[in-house]
């Protein structure tokens, strides 16, 4: 198996053979009670004709609550398809503000709703297609405080987040529920769907047992990714959402397609659950599982990076351009993100280039590192530092904040 968008290797639960202990159908999640009214029969129509679904999967549809965890890329077509498929109650949690880089990708959004919240801006827009729907919104972080509570109200969640403590955290919290959740992944050119359900299957942690190290898969946010990629993975997304609440079909339970849009092909792998895996009974803290610094307690100060502000770097430039100060400043972004936009006088270095030890940098200089927002550049002074490095600081919010608070004119992205 080639990298995945989600992992740097192949997870060892990966099997060749078809997974043992998971069945081939599974009963509907969700009982069709109540009848369709005429708008909606008219509505839905072209389920209602399909031999094996009809009304009674549409019920099933109308009576499910389904929890889609981000508006973003792959919420966009999975929220948008689930609200014109019929699905009577949809959750959205996310936190976030639309901005104009989201809308190469996240068509739900439009450019009215820039600076909008993603989850009023989705509810918005689903509304206008499907007004049937109840959409409820949770504003909010998504966390181990509030997990199990968002979780209880709905009947399957679809999990559209693009980081690990997340994913981590949906798997967990869907466990101990004893529900199902349909996973997707995305990554420049690469998709990846399943099904993970406790009881019934294997779970993400059968697939990924351990979370890679921190820093070594890029987000779409640091790696990119091809737009109509989100369509192609949410669709499929949706389709597993709605062969689980109707019962209809085989859904990727124990079996993960693996999609390359640049040779347009499909690969399936099979994943059965690790029969010596503890079964998941808590949520536990998921930043620091996957080493990352933890919201809740401060960081030790070993794992503290040493910074400098972009307004701090500001005086340094202007020092140094007036003789009176004299340092490097390391660009590790890829030089698709420096030809969008970049800091005069930053030597532009890419962050593999460094943690290959392909280019040296000389300890005896001191050196300002930034990236996109600060991520890159603090994995590079960490790594800089623990080598004897003694004077690299990373630049706290990189370019995001250079653009926002020191050069204002200057794009962003």
């Amino acid at each position: 198996m080639t990298a995945s968008p989600s992992s740097p290797q192949a997870p060892a639960s990966i099997q060749a053979p078809p997974p043992s202990g998971v069945p081939e159908q599974l009963p509907p999640l969700v009982e069709a009670t109540g009848s369709l009214s005429q708008e909606e029969t008219l509505r839905y129509s072209r389920h209602l004709i399909i031999p094996g679904f009809g009304t009674e999967a549409q019920l099933r549809l109308k009576n499910a609550r389904v929890l889609v965890i981000g508006a973003g890329g792959l919420g966009s077509p999975a929220l948008l398809y689930l609200a014109a498929a019929g699905v009577g109650t949809l959750g959205i949690v996310d936190d976030d503000d639309v901005e104009l880089s989201n809308l190469q990708r996240q068509v739900i959004h439009g450019m009215p709703d820039l600076g909008r919240s993603k989850a009023a801006s989705a509810r918005d827009s689903i509304h206008a297609l499907n007004p049937l729907v109840d959409v409820v919104l949770h504003e909010e972080r998504l966390d181990r405080w509030n997990a199990l509570e968002i979780f209880a109200g709905y009947d399957l969640i679809v999990d559209g987040t693009d980081n690990f403590a997340t994913r981590y955290l949906v798997n967990d919290a869907a466990a101990i529920l004893g529900k199902p959740y349909v996973w997707g992944s995305i990554l420049r050119f690469d998709g990846q769907v399943s099904v993970f359900w406790q009881d019934h299957g294997p779970t993400y942690r059968d697939l990924y047992p351990e979370a890679p190290p921190p820093g070594s898969v890029p987000s779409c946010a640091e790696g990119g990714v091809l737009g109509v990629l989100c369509g192609q993975i949410g669709s499929v997304m949706v389709n597993e959402a709605v062969k689980l609440i109707t019962g209809v079909g085989r859904p990727l339970l124990g079996r993960v397609l693996v999609f390359d849009a640049l040779d347009m092909s499909w690969r399936e792998l099979r994943v059965r659950p690790d029969p010596a895996a503890a079964r998941i009974t808590e949520l536990v803290d998921y930043e620091e599982f996957c080493g990352l610094p933890s919201r809740a307690p401060a960081a030790r100060d070993g794992d503290r990076v040493p910074t400098v502000t972009v307004d701090e770097l500001a005086g340094l430039l202007a020092a140094r351009s007036a003789g009176t100060a004299d340092f490097d400043l390391l660009d590790v972004r890829t030089p698709e993100e420096h030809a969008i936009v970049s800091i005069d006088g930053a030597t532009l270095v890419p962050k593999e280039l460094i943690l290959d030890a392909d280019v040296r940098i000389d300890s005896g200089r001191t050196v300002y590192v930034h990236c996109k927002s600060g991520v890159r550049s603090a994995d590079v002074v960490r790594f800089l530092r623990e080598r004897g490095h003694p004077a690299a600081w990373s630049v706290e919010g990189g370019i995001i904040d250079w653009v926002h608070r020191v050069e204002p004119d200057k794009l962003t992205y």
